[in-house]
């Protein structure tokens, strides 16, 4: 990881219009890509890999999410990107694929803006064992993705902004694959 990063900025449409270091762009709102990575795997019934924020992010801290995210670097393609981070989170090598992608807007108080566009990855878990990175990742859990529903209705202040829509995504490209 560089000392410091920077993102890609683009317009609504996704396409590349400049860089900013990553800070300066979620301080002062600039659109830029994204990515958020969903593990999914089957026991009884599909399960989905969340973590929670590591208490000392700068913004979301201790929130439940996807499985990894982050943005890709200058020059980066979307799915190797996710690749990198899942691995760099979570201690996790998959074959990932684009899902779909989504604009959103998230503002926090501490005067930071995530103003996005989400590139959805998804994969299946290839590895037994994997060891997250405490730096990034305060916790982890399986979930059963109706049990997950459930707890989202009821209990949406304890996931990230952008979780359901890229949950939603997801999910939906996931069942198509798999049907």
């Amino acid at each position: 990881m560089t000392a410091t990063e920077h993102v890609i900025l683009v317009d609504e449409n996704d396409k590349p219009v400049g860089t900013a270091e990553k800070l300066k762009a979620h301080q002062d709102s600039l659109c830029h890509r994204a990515f958020s990575v969903f593990i999914f795997r089957y026991t009884k019934q599909l399960e989905v890999l969340l973590q929670q924020r590591a208490p000392h992010k700068y913004h979301s801290p201790l929130l439940w999410t996807n499985t990894c995210c982050s943005h890709p670097r200058p020059g980066e393609e979307v799915i190797v990107a996710g690749q990198r981070r899942l691995y760099e989170e979570m201690g996790i090598k998959a074959i990932l694929t684009a899902a779909g992608r989504f604009h959103y807007i998230a503002h926090f108080n501490n005067g930071l803006t995530e103003n996005e566009i989400d590139h959805v990855l998804i994969g299946n878990l290839e590895e037994t064992a994997f060891s997250p990175n405490p730096d990034e990742v305060a916790a982890f859990r399986w979930v059963a993705v109706d049990d997950l529903k459930i707890e989202l209705r009821e209990h949406p202040q304890h996931f990230t902004p952008w979780f359901n829509q890229a949950f939603e995504i997801a999910l939906s490209k996931h069942k198509n694959k798999n049907s």
